[in-house]
């Protein structure tokens, strides 16, 4: 899709929503809609939710803007929090992961340059999309990424985190 004719508002009412109350994705600028250039994705997640077990994507850069509550983010194995108003920044390569810090909600912007990954986090959103051990390691692969369970585990543990 090309870019349209003058500027292109996304109003609150209008976006797609996948997920379920404690785990939502707003998907507010899609990449069909730059020209796969960037996405622009609201996560909302509930106390201790882990957004995704730890991973690396080979095609994108990911930067997580924190709206509210409190982010915890491991990547490349040193952990760190960030809170409203901070940028972190998951360069593609590296492996990585989030969750809800926080005893309220938390609510980021993930701003994905180039756009695509985004299909991916749709498809985990729709029924039946849940991930296993077994099944999200070849559906990462089809987006060029890869999952370590093994590694999460211990992370899991350590923070009390629902996956």
């Amino acid at each position: 899709m090309d870019t349209p004719e003058g500027p292109l508002v996304v109003r609150a009412g209008e976006v797609d929503v996948s997920g379920e109350p404690g785990f939502q994705d707003r998907y507010l600028l899609e990449s069909a809609a730059s020209s796969g250039r960037v996405a622009l994705i609201e996560h909302v997640l509930g106390p201790k939710m882990l957004a995704a077990p730890i991973h690396r994507h080979s095609r994108e850069d990911e930067y997580t803007f924190v709206l509210a509550g409190t982010l915890g983010v491991i990547e490349e194995g040193i952990e760190i929090t960030a809170t409203p108003g901070d940028l972190v920044a998951k360069p593609r390569g590296r492996w990585h992961t989030f969750w809800n810090a926080g005893e309220g909600e938390l609510r980021v912007l993930e701003i994905i340059v180039p756009g695509g990954i985004e299909a991916l986090f749709r498809r985990l959103g729709e029924p039946g999309g849940e991930y296993s051990p077994d099944t999200l390691p070849a559906l990462a692969a089809e987006y060029g990424g890869e999952v370590d369970f093994e590694a999460t585990m211990p992370l899991i543990e350590r923070h009390g985190l629902i996956l």
